[in-house]
C-alpha cells in the first residue's frame, strides 16, 4: 500500500485519467472527490464487497443445461 499525505485542494493522479482530490476534512471525516472516465466504477468498499457476493451467487445458481437448451432450439 502506498501512503500519500494531502492537504485540502491538493489531488493524487492514479494512472492518466483518476484525479484524486482532497476537498474537506472536518475531525476524522475526510472528503473526497474522484474524476474518472465513465467506464471506470467508483464504489464505497462495503457496496463493492456486496455486489462481488451477489454476483458469486448468481454465478452458482443452478443454470440450465446445455441439453435442455438444445431441445428449445430442435422443437
Amino acid at each position: 500500500m502506498l501512503a500519500l499525505s494531502r492537504k485540502q485542494q491538493e489531488s493524487i493522479m492514479i494512472g492518466n485519467d483518476i484525479e484524486i482530490t482532497i476537498l474537506d476534512v472536518k475531525n476524522d471525516q475526510v472528503k473526497i472527490g474522484i474524476n474518472a472516465p465513465k467506464h471506470v466504477g467508483i464504489y464505497r468498499k462495503e457496496i463493492y464487497l456486496q455486489i462481488q457476493e451477489e454476483n458469486k451467487k448468481a454465478a452458482e445458481s443452478e443454470a440450465p443445461k446445455l441439453s435442455e437448451i438444445e431441445k428449445l432450439f430442435h422443437s
